[in-house]
């Protein structure tokens, strides 16, 4: 599967989709980053806007992609994928992260609107609901969205497809490490937290526990909307 998540605005959780809930999720997935801004961090390979040929002819040759285009190089991607003519093809989806504030819910229907301007059909453009409190209405928070989508049908919508607020996001970010690897990790952080001499020791190890028990929640919830992201 060859899955690009891209929004023409930032903070709306593209690197959440791409790196915790496509990653881990999709076997043997090269990952690209479309960054021209910090282009040398990260993990997997780095690529800049402007060299979407080279980008293209990845997409051809292998069989599982996950491009995460940076708001930096979103206008650069579509402007380049216009001009290579058909290039949307060799993607089979397109996954947009959406928040409920007023500027990014604008910014995403503009997203939609060139995906479906290029040619990209409905089916392939998956909106995932971002940062969606659990007791929160999905019909009501992103009501522009939903509007939107009512009026042109230009994406596909499945409300299941909501990641929940959770501050573990937050926490993992200066540890570079997935939800997945953190559960996967077998270390005893009570124990270590025990034998702990220092303080800063123990302060990591407390930590480590905490954003364990908050992986396992997110990762049920990344579960589900990543099967309501992918199924046909």
């Amino acid at each position: 599967m060859k899955i690009a998540v891209i929004n023409f605005s930032g903070n709306v959780g593209k690197s959440t989709v791409a790196k915790h809930m496509l990653a881990p999720r999709i076997n043997n997935a090269t990952f690209i980053s479309v960054e021209s801004i910090n282009a040398d961090e990260g993990d997997g390979n780095s690529m800049r806007g402007k060299q979407f040929g080279a980008l293209s002819e990845q997409l051809m040759l292998r069989d599982a992609i996950i491009v995460d285009v940076g708001s930096s190089n979103v206008e650069d991607f579509f402007r380049l994928m216009g001009q290579y003519r058909g290039s949307h093809e060799d993607i089979d989806l397109f996954v947009v992260p959406a928040v409920k504030e007023a500027k990014q819910i604008k910014d995403t229907i503009a997203t939609i609107s060139a995906l479906s301007s290029l040619g990209v059909g409905a089916k392939k453009i998956r909106v995932v609901f971002n940062r969606v409190e659990v007791d929160e209405s999905i019909e009501d928070s992103f009501y522009p969205l939903i509007a939107y989508h009512e009026d042109t049908k230009a994406f596909t919508l499945r409300t299941k497809a909501a990641i929940q607020y959770s501050e573990l996001y937050q926490r993992l970010r200066p540890y570079n490490t997935t939800i997945t690897e953190l559960l996967l990790d077998n270390t005893d952080y009570k124990a270590v937290l025990r034998d702990a001499k220092t303080e800063a020791s123990r302060t990591e190890a407390a930590a480590r526990v905490s954003m364990r028990r908050l992986a396992a929640s997110a990762q049920a919830n990344l579960d589900t909307v990543f099967t309501s992201v992918v199924s046909r």
